[in-house]
């Protein structure tokens, strides 16, 4: 239908969302940098300053499903360009912020306007690109969110290094008031008709509690100590609850709010399993890994984002050249060589070394860079190609929210069972230490030697020196383990791979050119 295809200066529309999905995801990995300077500034308790992210990624959840429903409610242009001016304002805001609750105030207000920048990107690319242009338009929205996350880490610590934090979000204003300008400037949409579907307010209820409550689970469950937390039970029962009814209530009414029954398309709901394990290998293999470096190699937030930068650059040249030839392939064969090849960096993860040098540490993010590459396009464009004009705006904020839910629940698992695996692997190692022992005694000696001109008690000084040893050991064990478990995760996706349907190039989006 007319009302449901866009027209209008294809190079301005392109822009206008590269450049919104760019500032958007850029915000996430900045902001993470940041996070110790914040707490400094504020005076902050360190289980406190997670709520800057958590009121983001909560805000996130709630609206990336209802992106659909707002989209056809206000229609592309006036959505996509007021969720820009929202975020843009909100990270003024947030740049000004005097105390740790206005920060996360303003960070929630971030997260409504950022949760619908990514979905309507990527609709309105697939809208206004024909269906045999499908492939391009997935990698330049490929392109623009692969960017933030590559240079957010080393933009977040210029920034923090030359001025101050406030000027992670103060960078957004320029970045936004452009994007929005374009926005305005390029989107059209023929005879657009605002949706005269009554508002599902029972739906719209239930996804803000279940998600909202599910977010704070999976972002607090470590800090609260998970089931021995009678907070975090009680959210995780209202979570499940909610979620639960809502699937249930969407599916029997006329005009849901989210439409569920887009999962009936079998390449779609086997590119949003894929997407979720996505999720989680990415975004928990990507806190693994810098962890790894802080705390075993001791780099520092700069140097851990050169690090990635590094390693990520090739996507920049890789994601065009994909989307311009990528559709020569069927793209079940991209995405399986790019699942093997994510499996095999998360591999190599696994077998770091407290003494492995940057050309090891920048392997493994080489490798997972260009595996995803080759997943990123043809996924989105074989999940999304295939559904109709009307479908698209829902399923790409599901599609998204999947990997989304994937990213937080690695993170969490893999926060946990970090901590966990260290633990039980330093009393194993402590477990075969003989104190008195030829070999203990030897290394203690050597230690004794090493620090007696520095210290007054040589022997505890070494009995200390010794126990890091052991915790260090125990530390990479923990990471070498939760790495492997996540290469075997990932792995398991080639099963989905089977389910893919290969995109038509046949087929034209009506009214696209």
């Amino acid at each position: 239908m007319k009302g449901e295809v866009i027209t209008g200066s294809k190079a301005g529309i392109t822009i206008a969302a590269m450049a919104a999905a760019l500032m958007s995801v850029l915000d996430i990995s900045i902001v993470n940098v940041a996070l110790s300077d914040i707490r400094a500034s504020f005076g902050t308790p360190l289980d406190q300053i997670a709520w800057v992210s958590t009121g983001y990624m909560m805000a996130n959840v709630v609206v990336i499903p209802m992106t659909g429903w707002l989209q056809r409610r206000f229609g592309f242009r006036r959505y996509f360009t007021a969720s820009i001016l929202m975020f843009t304002a909100a990270s003024v805001l947030c740049g000004l912020a005097w105390n740790l609750p206005s920060l996360v105030l303003f960070r929630i207000l971030q997260g409504v306007g950022g949760g619908a920048i990514i979905p309507t990107s990527q609709a309105i690319l697939f809208a206004r690109y024909p269906q045999k242009e499908h492939g391009m338009a997935g990698a330049l929205f490929g392109l623009g969110a692969v960017t933030g996350p590559l240079l957010g880490p080393t933009v977040g610590g210029m920034l923090i290094e030359v001025a101050s934090w406030h000027w992670i979000f103060l960078i957004n204003l320029p970045v936004g008031l452009f994007a929005a300008y374009m926005a305005w400037r390029h989107i059209e949409q023929e005879d657009f008709q605002p949706s005269t579907d009554r508002v599902d307010r029972w739906g719209i209820a239930l996804l803000a509690v279940g998600m909202a409550a599910l977010q704070f689970v999976l972002e607090e469950g470590t800090r609260e100590d998970w089931f021995d937390s009678m907070k975090i039970t009680v959210l995780a029962v209202i979570a499940g609850v909610a979620l639960i009814t809502f699937i249930v209530h969407e599916l029997e009414t006329p005009q849901p709010v989210v439409d569920l029954r887009v999962f009936a398309n079998r390449s779609y709901a086997a590119a949003t399993g894929v997407n979720f394990l996505i999720g989680t290998a990415l975004f928990g293999g990507s806190f693994l890994f810098s962890l790894f470096c802080g705390t075993v190699m001791r780099y520092s937030a700069l140097d851990i984002g050169l690090v990635f930068l590094k390693g990520s650059a090739i996507q920049l040249l890789l994601m065009p050249l994909i989307g311009r030839f990528g559709g020569k392939v069927d793209g079940r064969l991209l995405v399986g060589l790019g699942i093997i090849g994510m499996s095999f960096s998360l591999w190599t993860n696994g077998h770091l070394t407290s003494t492995a040098d940057e050309a090891a540490l920048i392997t493994p993010v080489f490798i997972r860079a260009c595996s995803m590459g080759f997943i990123f396009v043809p996924l989105s464009v074989m999940a999304l190609s295939n559904l109709r004009p009307d479908q698209r705006g829902n399923a790409a904020g599901l599609f998204n929210l999947t990997r989304e839910l994937g990213g937080s629940i690695g993170t969490a698992w893999m926060s946990s069972a970090l901590n966990r695996l260290t633990k039980v692997n330093t009393t194993a190692l402590s477990s075969h230490v003989d104190v008195y022992g030829q070999v203990t005694q030897e290394q203690l000696a050597g230690l004794k030697a090493t620090v007696a001109a520095r210290v007054t008690d040589p022997l505890a000084a070494a009995y200390g020196l010794m126990g890091q040893r052991i915790n260090l050991q125990a530390l990479v064990r923990a990471f070498n383990a939760n790495f492997t478990v996540l290469t075997a995760i990932f792995a398991c996706s080639l099963v989905l791979v089977v389910m893919l349907r290969r995109a038509n190039p046949g087929v034209k989006v009506e009214g696209a050119h």
